[in-house]
């Protein structure tokens, strides 16, 4: 007993230095910079401690079509969205891919991981304002053409409150367009329960890559056409 006692002690010691080493390393995160190139050791920060907050919350992830994830080039993924945690969920399944999401700026001022997100080249949009969305896509897209990141989106723009399918921004699909990119096709569900089952239940997770849509048919498609077919893939995989 009097090692396991040692054991758990030694344990609980190791999770309050890594809890310190994150405060200590968000401080060194510049509020007012939006960084091109993602931090290694930043990265490394988001995906430990994702790995162990979903452990905490005990999501279990299931995973199909890995094989329409590209491996040696950049690519955009596209997803429907049901959840806060689904991007988290994305990023933990693409620990390996660099993925830096186009997100709401009032991410970056979640404690600690809106540092971490900030310094793994994660882009704000202000869907209030044209001209800065415009900007957004083409740093977007610049990124993926340097072989930074590859870029996720939602479509939807938002959070789909019933878990039905929203209207789709169709401007995101010049992202792919101008980085010359393949769009990654991929549905997530289960998010939404996590809020509700973590205390007494697991909760599953399911995440599954649709479809790869070569970027030689991105670039001879309009976004409209990129939009209807991310759009059925959505609705028929989501059963809706």
């Amino acid at each position: 007993m009097k090692y396991v006692g040692f054991t758990l002690l030694g344990i609980f010691g190791a999770f309050l230095i890594y809890c310190l080493v994150l405060v200590v390393s968000s401080l060194f995160v510049d509020d007012s910079k939006e960084y091109d190139k993602p931090s290694r050791y930043y990265r490394f920060l988001l995906n430990s401690s994702t790995f162990i907050g979903l452990w905490i919350l005990r999501v279990k992830i299931h995973v199909e079509g890995m094989e329409n994830v590209p491996k040696d080039r950049r690519f955009m993924l596209v997803s429907n969205h049901r959840s806060n945690y689904d991007p988290i969920v994305t990023w933990r399944v693409l620990h390996d891919r660099d993925m830096a999401f186009i997100t709401k700026p009032d991410n970056f001022k979640v404690p600690f991981w809106g540092k971490l997100i900030r310094k793994c080249a994660f882009m704000g949009i202000d869907r209030s304002d044209a001209r800065k969305s415009i900007m957004t896509i083409n740093k977007a897209a610049e990124k993926m053409k340097n072989g930074y990141v590859s870029v996720g989106v939602y479509p939807e723009g938002t959070r789909s409150l019933d878990y039905k399918l929203l209207p789709f921004h169709t401007g995101v699909f010049r992202i792919a367009q101008k980085a010359d990119s393949p769009i990654v096709v991929m549905t997530v569900s289960g998010t939404e329960l996590i809020h509700r089952r973590y205390i007494r239940h697991r909760t599953n997770v399911y995440v599954k890559f649709i479809e790869l849509i070569p970027s030689e048919e991105v670039h001879a498609s309009s976004t409209n056409a990129l939009s209807e077919r991310v759009r059925n893939d959505f609705l028929n995989e989501l059963g809706q």
